[in-house]
């Protein structure tokens, strides 16, 4: 069966403050062993231990080993997302703005360098998965940019590859100045970064 057509159980939603925090802490487990070992080397026992939740109670929030990955997979992009969003939500100006959520992911991924192993493996464990992510990344970059079109701010015609551009660029100035280097100033990258958006879409 085509592994993008399957019916895959979404995590379950917690009734209580508790719940939220045990499964909350089986996410961040996950994080650190998958980030660690990679998918195949990771165990629901490992992941349980580390959480310091029952391994009996692993079941009450995740079907499987591959439903906890998926999960995860989709928490770190929301992630993503919640560390952006507040970092671009006051910046009128287009280029500025992506300049911003650069700046943003930039932190994020020195935070959390295992969102690289994690998403990278995620094209072969979870490829629906996988292709969610990048998908919903570039939307967003897509959305802001047809509205700063529309506002008459940027020069158009803006076109979806101008947003996986972005995007591509993000990602590895991610994995560079995230995880290899973390010497440069994170607001001195995006700004660099930042000047070709500049001489490419403004106005």
């Amino acid at each position: 069966m085509d592994e993008t057509a399957r019916t895959v159980p979404k995590p379950k939603t917690p009734r209580t403050a508790r719940g939220r925090k045990t499964q909350r802490a089986l996410l961040d487990a996950a994080e650190a062993e998958f980030g660690e070992k990679g998918f195949h080397e990771s165990s629901i026992v490992s992941i349980t231990k580390r959480a310091g939740v029952a391994l009996g109670s692993f079941y009450t929030y995740f079907d499987s080993k591959d439903a906890l990955f998926r999960a995860l997979v989709r928490d770190m992009s929301g992630r993503v997302k919640q560390a952006v969003a507040p970092a671009i939500t006051d910046v009128a100006e287009p280029v500025a703005r992506e300049g911003a959520a650069l700046e943003a992911f930039l932190g994020f991924a020195r935070d959390h360098k295992e969102i690289y192993r994690i998403i990278d493996e995620a094209e072969f464990v979870a490829p629906d998965t996988w292709r969610e992510h990048y998908e919903r990344t570039a939307s967003r970059i897509f959305e802001r940019l047809e509205a700063a079109e529309a506002e008459g701010k940027l020069a158009g015609p803006i076109d979806e590859v101008h947003a996986w551009a972005m995007m591509g660029m993000n990602v590895f100035l991610g994995l560079k100045y995230g995880v290899m280097d973390e010497t440069r100033s994170v607001a001195d990258v995006a700004r660099i970064a930042n000047s070709l958006i500049a001489r490419g879409l403004s106005r």
